[in-house]
């Protein structure tokens, strides 16, 4: 791996890089399934990351004919990550399982280790039989919607297909490693003007943002639509604040922090709300929500903008989804991807149906919505949201901060770079774009 690292970062031609042998084994992080029940009784918060997540070699696996090899320079920390690693709601490896009962080559990823990681960027190294678009040496950023399209129901939109997973969640051989095996339809271009590290952090809450805003799957948004942004400045937040100004709408950030607000005004958010600072308080107890909160936080979206939002991007879950149907718009729409705080929502009904209001149901993006997303990124429409970088080392600290929260934006992992700021291919589109406006977050750690 060390002699591939060494290729890459001089530039050497795609023949020469394809022609190069690969190693046996090859670092990943992971975690084992030996291990499933060591949380077992532990509040959410005090299950650690960092005493799961392992970073050891493994063996290279069978490469199927619809896939590509790919030497991963950087990869970033998704919640999902968090989930794998304190085994909740339920061990991965029943996914994986699932998988391995589909056919031989599904099998290779029963295993009982999981390579956790849902994003990436870096280089293909091999591709299967079957692969037409892509080759050797080609500088990519890998998106997670991970479906057979040999399957009718991954056509039309590839999400409702019936065997739809994420991969590095739902499959093995994920972004937290040296190597990763994808399908080619996972692949996009990588952004020319971008670092690994800033490359990396992008597809999997990009895309979902993307897909919740834009698409016409969700919420397709309009110029001059009012949308209420909940954690405006995290992993799809960030990008949600982006998609609203880039698309000639009006975003309202809700953060917990001054600090957080700042960092809103700096992108062009002007309506916010310091959630902390206000002290709303949706929930008088854990089993009853308080309308005149719901209230207060109405008022407060008409003081900053005069109107109610025609979209609530929401994914906190219990906690906020209340608050969300009724601060709605008439006739607006709730768009919903998670449910960090509780899935197990409530909210009175007779604010949706007597108002004509929806809930739209979201979850990732076809590829078609990842490739759009990505070229918004590649064209500087977009701008990555990576707040601080780790090395694949340190993947537990880097999953134990965003389990905590207490990270900005996304947290990028150094896997085969030696160092930040490489790989980028254009840097006069990089000074053009700005780099104050690239690294925004960055700025902030």
């Amino acid at each position: 791996m060390k002699e591939i690292r060494e290729a890459i970062v001089s530039g050497v031609e795609a023949a020469e890089l394809a022609a190069m042998p690969l190693p046996d084994s090859y670092r990943a992080a992971f975690v084992r399934r030996e291990d499933a029940g060591m949380f077992e009784g532990m509040e959410s918060s005090e299950k650690d990351p960092r005493k799961s997540l392992k970073v050891e070699e493994v063996p290279i696996p069978e490469l199927a004919d619809d896939e590509a090899l790919v030497a991963v320079m950087a990869s970033s920390i998704n919640f999902n990550t968090v989930w794998t690693s304190i085994f909740e709601p339920l061990p991965t490896f029943a996914f994986l399982d699932r998988l391995g009962r589909e056919n031989r080559l599904g099998a290779r990823h029963a295993l009982d280790y999981h390579i956790v990681g849902s994003d990436g960027s870096g280089v293909i190294l091999r591709t299967g039989n079957g692969v037409r678009k892509w080759k050797p040496g080609d500088r990519v950023a890998i998106h997670c919607n991970y479906v057979d399209d040999q399957d009718p129901t991954a056509h039309d939109d590839s999400m409702k297909a019936l065997n739809q997973r994420i991969w590095g969640f739902e499959t093995n051989f994920g972004g937290l490693a040296d190597l990763a095996v994808v399908k080619a339809n996972q692949l996009m271009p990588k952004p020319s003007h971008l670092s690994w590290e800033e490359s990396a952090v992008n597809a999997l809450t990009a895309s979902t943002s993307y897909r919740m805003l834009v698409s016409d799957n969700a919420a397709a948004m309009r110029q001059g639509d009012v949308v209420l942004i909940w954690g405006a400045t995290g992993g799809l937040g960030g990008y949600a604040v982006q998609l609203v100004l880039n698309g000639g709408g009006i975003p309202i950030g809700v953060v917990s922090s001054p600090e957080k607000a700042e960092l809103l005004h700096k992108m062009g958010c002007e309506a916010v709300i310091d959630r902390k600072a206000e002290n709303y308080q949706f929930w008088s107890d854990p089993h009853t929500q308080d309308e005149s909160e719901w209230r207060r936080f109405g008022k407060k979206i008409r003081e900053l903008v005069g109107e109610d939002p025609q979209i609530v991007f929401e994914h906190p879950g219990r906690q906020t989804m209340g608050a969300s149907v009724f601060v709605c718009a008439r006739g607006g729409t709730v768009v919903t991807c998670a449910a960090t705080s509780g899935y197990m929502i409530e909210y009175d009904n007779r604010h949706l149906w007597m108002k004509l209001k929806r809930i739209v149901s979201s979850h990732f993006a076809n590829y078609h919505e990842a490739w759009s997303m990505n070229h918004l990124i590649d064209r500087g429409a977009i701008q990555p949201i990576l707040s601080a970088v780790y090395p694949l080392a340190d993947v537990g600290q880097a999953a134990r901060e965003v389990q905590l929260n207490q990270h900005e934006g996304k947290l990028g992992v150094l896997c085969l770079a030696p160092e930040e700021g490489l790989g980028i291919d254009d840097p006069d589109k990089r000074s053009h774009i700005g780099e104050d406006r690239i690294r925004m977050f960055r700025e902030r750690s």
